[in-house]
Parts: structure tokens; sequence; C-alpha cells
């Protein structure tokens, strides 16, 4: 994979297209926990700790629902990018269709499968009644902008796909804009406590729902006329969304796996007491934070592989690949350096509890080698969603979840704290390894190249 890699990583033209996809995903990754940050704001003054403690907890709820559903966006970028490759109007238009009928299917199965189900979720969290009581009332309300949520996801990927990343920026943006100016009118101008908050998030969502349908049209608008012919007979065919669901199956997997880890890593850390918990917290706050920041190349190589693999031009699949983990590997330095040498102050600038502070700054280490350890994968990971090859992606990280993690941690749990961040890094460099494995296989025999859906 290193064939003439020098003169198209000198052309400047080549690292604008990898930003002009990467950097408005990063911006709007940043709006997001701006907008929690906004939201335990608005709720801190109406002063009573059962009002956070309710949106905190049936926000959980809500956000592990839609990210386990991320596989529509995740199916939706790297079919789509397939397709443009091979300017195939009639599979960019079938690809949108399915995965919005799909989208809506989920969101009203969600609607009706959810309030029967709410009061035992809410009860999973052990909070006091209050809490339950208020995570209940925002849940009830949230739960309608489901439709809107997983269309919006599939909206993004197709426009990512089609190579348009500001226009997921804008929709991501808006959403977060809104929805701050409607809780702070809803909250503490109308007066409607945690339901106020959750009926800014709704209707966030279908404002969003309205500026993508609206981006989605100037797009289409661009496809010859002829991509309409023929669509009911083509979208009644079952074999298309059969391939789909089972892409989408593959990838829902993959990402159930990855959340078990993460929430047994902070169940786990619960059982170690009140400051193993809150320094973990911490580090998983930066954790976040870096993700967020590698999570934009991650996307670009999803659209770069995915149009790569639609061209079938082998050369393309391997700059594309190349470009974005060179500079993701370039910020993954960065946020180790920045950690490395500061570390210690940013834990300082989180809590200012002594305890907190001392019991994360010793488990610092992890966190500085962990950019360096996760790159990897993520990038692979998208690398993977743009050649729609999820299974790959499930089987890493069943391997590294079983096989790497779970392991670690039962050998090393002696350690406290410091087990959880040996199995999170087996995690990291079992898919990483696995991925780039497999990656190297398959682009060494040309398999790459052929799409998997």
């Amino acid at each position: 994979m290193t064939h003439s890699v020098a003169p198209w990583w000198r052309d400047p033209s080549r690292h604008r297209a990898v930003f002009a996809l990467a950097l408005p995903m990063v911006f709007s990754n940043i709006t997001t926990p701006l907008l929690g940050l906004v939201d335990t704001w608005v709720i801190g003054h109406l002063g009573q700790a059962w009002f956070l403690g309710g949106v905190s907890v049936g926000a959980t709820l809500i956000n592990l629902i839609f990210w386990l559903l991320g596989f529509l966006r995740m199916s939706t970028t790297g079919l789509t990018a397939q397709a443009h490759g091979a300017a195939d109007g009639r599979a960019q238009l079938d690809t949108l269709l399915r995965g919005l009928g799909l989208a809506v299917a989920l969101g009203l199965a969600l609607l009706l499968l959810l309030f029967p189900l709410l009061p035992r979720l809410i009860a999973l969290s052990g909070g006091s009644p209050e809490v339950q009581l208020y995570a209940g009332q925002y849940v009830a309300v949230r739960i309608w902008s489901a439709p809107a949520a997983l269309c919006n996801l599939v909206i993004m990927g197709w426009l990512l796909g089609m190579q348009d990343a500001r226009s997921p920026m804008v929709m991501l943006i808006l959403t977060n804009l809104v929805n701050m100016a409607l809780d702070a009118l809803f909250v503490l101008g109308l007066g409607w406590q945690v339901r106020g908050v959750a009926a800014a998030s709704v209707l966030a969502d279908y404002c969003a729902l309205g500026v993508g349908i609206w981006l989605v049209s100037r797009q289409l608008r661009q496809l010859a006329s002829t991509v309409w012919q023929d669509g009911w007979q083509r979208w009644r065919q079952l074999a298309p969304m059969v391939r789909l669901l089972g892409l989408n199956r593959d990838i829902f997997l993959r990402s159930l796996s990855l959340q078990l880890c993460f929430a047994f890593m902070t169940l786990q850390g619960a059982r170690l007491g009140d400051v193993a918990v809150a320094a973990n917290a911490v580090l998983l706050n930066f954790l976040m934070l870096i993700s967020y920041g590698l999570d934009g190349f991650a996307y670009a190589v999803e659209a770069m592989v995915g149009r790569a693999i639609g061209l079938r031009d082998r050369h393309r699949l391997r700059e594309a690949i190349l470009l974005n983990l060179g500079w993701a590997a370039l910020i993954a330095s960065g946020f180790t350096l920045i950690f490395a040498l500061f570390g210690s102050h940013l834990i300082g600038y989180i809590t200012d509890i002594p305890a907190v502070v001392a019991e994360a700054t010793r488990h610092l280490p992890w966190l500085v080698v962990m950019p360096l350890l996760a790159v990897w994968c993520f990038l692979l990971d998208g690398v993977f969603i743009g050649a729609t090859r999820a299974k790959e992606m499930r089987n890493s990280m069943l391997l590294a979840a079983f096989g790497g993690f779970f392991p670690i941690w039962w050998l090393c749990q002696s350690w406290g704290v410091a087990a959880l961040w040996a199995a999170m890094a087996a995690l990291m460099v079992g898919r990483g390894l696995s991925l780039g494995i497999s990656c190297w296989r398959l682009e060494r025999s040309g398999r790459l190249l052929d799409a998997r859906h």
C-alpha cells in the first residue's frame, strides 16, 4: 500500500479534500457537549438535584438507543459513497429511500415498544423515586422524536456519502442551537421543567429533519430524471432490503459489543467506590474528547473509500486510507503530547476534589497513550464502513471484546481502576490489529475494491 506515496502526499489538493470532509464533522461534534452543558445549566437552576438526575438518566437511555441505531448512518454512508463513485444515480436514490423507510419503521417501533417497557427500564437506573419520576417524564416526551432523529441519521449519512460534509454540519449545529434556545424558553421562560428540556430536543430534531429534506432535495435535483423511472418496482424488491438488513445487523452487533465494554467500565468502576467512579468519569470525558477529534477523519475515510470502490480505483483507495491515517495519527500524537504535558492541570480544571484529582492523575498515563492506541481502530472502522464490510467490523469487535477486554480485566482486576484502563487499551489494540490485518490482506489481494452488501 506504499506504492508512489510521496508524489500525492505532497499534493495540497489531496489534503484539502480530506479536510473538506473531516473538519466540518469535527466542528459538528464540538457542539454536542456544548448542548449537554446548556441542558445542565438550565436544569441546574431549578433548585433540586433530582431534576438534573432525572434528565441525566433519561438522556442516557435515549442516547444509548439512538447510538445503537447509528448503523442507519454508517450503512447509508458506505452504500451512497460507492454509488456516487460509480455515478449510479438510481443506486444513490434507492439507498436514500430504503434507509428512510427503515428509519421510519424503527422509529415507529420504538414508540410502540418503549412505553410499556419504560417503568422497568427506568427502574434499572437504581435512582431515587424522584429521579426515576423525572427520568420517566423526560423519556416519555423525548421518544416522540425517534422517527425524525433516525431519519436525520440516514440523511446525514447520505449527504456524507455524496461527499458533502458541510450539509451534515449545518444539520447538527442547527439542531443543537435550536435545542439550546428552546431549552431556555421552555424551562426558564415557561416553567416546563424536565418536560421542557425533552420537548426542546423533540422540536429541534424535527426542525433538523425539515432542513435535511431541503438539503437532500437540492442534491436530488442534480440527478437525472431517469433515476425515478421504475422506482416503485425497484423499491419493492426484497433482496436489496435483505442485504441492507444484514449489513445493519452486523454494524449493530459491533456497536452493542463496544457499548457493553464501556458500560462494564462504568459499572465496575462504581463498585470500586465513589472516588474511583468519579476519577473514571473524568478520564472517560477526556477519552470522548479524543474520539471527537479523530472521528472527523473516520467520517472522511468512509466517504473517500466508498467513492474509490465505486470508481474501482485501487490507487485512489490507497490514497484515501493513507492520507486519513497519516493525519489522524498526527492529531492523535498531538492529543498524547497535550495530555502528557498538561493532563494534571486539565484534571484540576474539571474537579477540585483532592481525592478525585489524585486518583485521576494516578491513572493519567493510560490516557496519555490511549490516542496512539485507539487511532488505528477509529480510522479502520471508517475504511470498513466505506467498503460496506460490516462482518469484518463485527468479528474484530467480538474478538477484541471477548478475547481482549474482558480477559485482561479478569487477569488484572486486583489493580482496581488500572485494570479497567488496561482492558480498554487491550480493546483498542485488539480492534486495530485485527482490522489492520484484514485491511492489509484484502487490499493486497485487490478484494477491498469488491463491494460487499
